[in-house]
């Protein structure tokens, strides 16, 4: 298949960087009330400010969650939609504080067929605005449909 073979010659390569996106406390209220996970450093102001990190933090499965909707697009042609389709291995490295900005960066790892198309492992980084150390990294695997 030459999308694969396309796509195989691109192993190793950023693939992909996001734009930079504001983390409010707003969107972590929103993610605590939806999951039911509201624990102060997550909530709380005047507790967190007291606290390790000095401010109110996003959950860690928010800042993974952010990889969906703020990776840059894949612009495949022949693709007719792509899936999650799981994780291998997750880190949460640095806390993302309120107020933060962060951004979505993906290195293509590795390219398999499988039935009805591909699929594609990415080495994802969450950058963290100021930060020298990514507030995640992730090994995602993602299926294009063809």
């Amino acid at each position: 298949m030459d999308l694969v073979r396309e796509l195989q010659a691109r192993v190793g390569e950023v693939i992909g960087t996001g734009e930079w996106h504001a983390v409010t406390q707003e969107a972590i209220n929103l993610f605590a009330d939806a999951t039911g996970d509201h624990q102060w450093i997550h909530v709380d102001r005047e507790r967190a400010a007291a606290g390790p990190f000095g401010n109110t933090i996003a959950h860690g499965f928010m800042t993974l969650a952010l990889i969906a909707g703020h990776s840059a697009p894949l612009d495949i042609p022949g693709v007719k939609m792509g899936v999650n389709y799981g994780l291998d291995r997750v880190r949460f490295i640095t806390p993302v504080p309120s107020g933060g900005r962060v951004r979505v960066v993906s290195r293509l790892e590795s390219v398999t067929e499988v039935p009805g198309g591909v699929q594609l492992k990415q080495n994802v980084t969450i950058e963290l605005e100021g930060s020298e150390r990514p507030a995640c990294v992730a090994e995602t695997l993602v299926r294009l449909l063809l």
